[in-house]
């Protein structure tokens, strides 16, 4: 799957300093330590609706992780998938009485110009479940010869995942059962359903249902769970461990914890992430923005309305990635004030601005603390005295945001 253009990340004198990430399994922020090569996994779209508000706010998060360990002399090797097969892409699909993959397609693109435009980098490997299909297969039916999967009783003979087999499962999430058989339930999984060994247990291959498209394998056709897939393709393009599992917090159960749980048993090391690390929800009129609630602000039609991309990208760094908060007119207009005035300050010349470079990368450095960048290039943008040109490189290659 093509990915999108990226840009030029600068390169800024002295050296930059150490991130330092909250993992959600150890329940503290702590430094990530990747080697020559940093490594990130990070879950994309389900490409059934445009991109909203929530989705831009993750990825960039992790763009901003991508940028930090850049400035640390780090290559980045990032991969991305796309859930382009899933039951909420085909129900939409249905309801609108369009062709699945060419609804999958129009938002995948849609998805791409929005990343674009946010200034986002792209991911090394940006990877659909649809063209890792047979490597999906594969790794199922190993886990079915292993004897850590097995099939329900049913006029509809599904395989699971035995989680027995994950010597490690809910050490990522830390949730209690009660807590994880309620968010299975209402995150696609279902707990309730009988023939299951443990109600917990995940789907790994789906099969064959009528109108349903279905991919041949050795458990017969069908097509695959969601955990399963990004398990595969982050493993066969990483390795066992990556440096940094991100997503939304929504993601955190089921999805980040069994996919952990495919990988660590396909692969036999644990644990499969270094840093589970998830960004915050976005919300509007105080609740959640949600497909579901009918409450979503869309990247691309803001940029239908000529708001400047870096507006979007500096109100949305403006609440710190781990806080919920929420979208309103107000945020974007001061988005924009403060984004003008950067863009002033740039095209200043004056006294040397080093330490207005520091801040930023110390507090970008410290759990992606943006609120405290902001107030550092605040504070210098309010300083006529002060250079402008080291800083707005700073902006661009740390925070992303062309002051140009």
């Amino acid at each position: 799957m093509q990915a999108w253009n990226s840009v030029t990340v600068p390169s800024l004198p002295g050296p930059g300093v150490p991130l330092r990430l909250y993992d959600h399994a150890a329940d503290e922020v702590r430094p990530t330590r990747p080697g020559p090569v940093a490594t990130m996994y990070v879950c994309g779209i389900t490409p059934y609706d445009a991109t909203h508000l929530g989705h831009a706010a993750t990825y960039l998060t992790f763009d901003l992780v991508h940028r930090q360990w850049l400035d640390n002399g780090h290559e980045v090797h990032f991969v991305q998938n796309i859930t382009d097969i899933d039951d909420p892409l085909l129900e939409r699909a249905h309801r609108d009485g369009v062709d699945w993959r060419v609804l999958a397609a129009r938002e995948i693109q849609l998805f791409r110009e929005d990343m674009t435009a946010l200034r986002v980098l792209p991911p090394r490997d940006y990877i659909g479940a649809v063209e890792a299909m047979d490597e999906i297969t594969v790794a199922v039916a190993d886990l079915v010869e292993r004897g850590v999967a097995y099939r329900v009783d049913d006029e509809f003979p599904d395989v699971y995942f035995d989680l027995t087999a994950a010597k490690g499962f809910g050490s990522e999430s830390r949730y209690d059962t009660a807590t994880m058989l309620a968010l299975s339930a209402q995150r696609g999984g279902d707990p309730d359903r009988p023939g299951k060994r443990d109600p917990l247990d995940p789907l790994l291959w789906r099969v064959e249902r009528d109108g349903e498209p279905a991919w041949p394998s050795p458990m017969g056709p069908g097509r695959p769970g969601w955990h399963i897939e990004c398990a595969v393709i982050a493993g066969n393009r990483i390795g066992p461990t990556v440096d940094v599992q991100g997503g939304g917090s929504d993601l955190v159960f089921p999805h980040h914890e069994c996919s952990a749980a495919h990988a660590e048993v396909l692969s036999g090391v644990s644990p499969f992430a270094r840093s589970y690390t998830h960004a915050a929800m976005i919300g509007l009129d105080g609740e959640k923005m949600s497909k579901s609630r009918g409450n979503l602000v869309f990247v691309s039609r803001l940029r239908q309305q000529r708001i400047d991309p870096m507006a979007l990208r500096l109100a949305l760094l403006a609440g710190h990635y781990r806080t919920d908060r929420d979208w309103s007119d107000a945020l974007l207009t001061a988005a924009q004030d403060r984004l003008a005035r950067w863009r002033a300050a740039a095209r200043r010349t004056g006294a040397d601005a080093t330490a207005t470079v520091q801040a930023v990368r110390t507090a970008l450095a410290d759990d992606l603390d943006t609120p405290t960048a902001i107030a550092s290039l605040d504070a210098w943008a309010a300083d006529d005295t002060l250079d402008g040109t080291a800083v707005a490189t700073a902006v661009d290659a740390l925070l992303g945001a062309d002051l140009r």
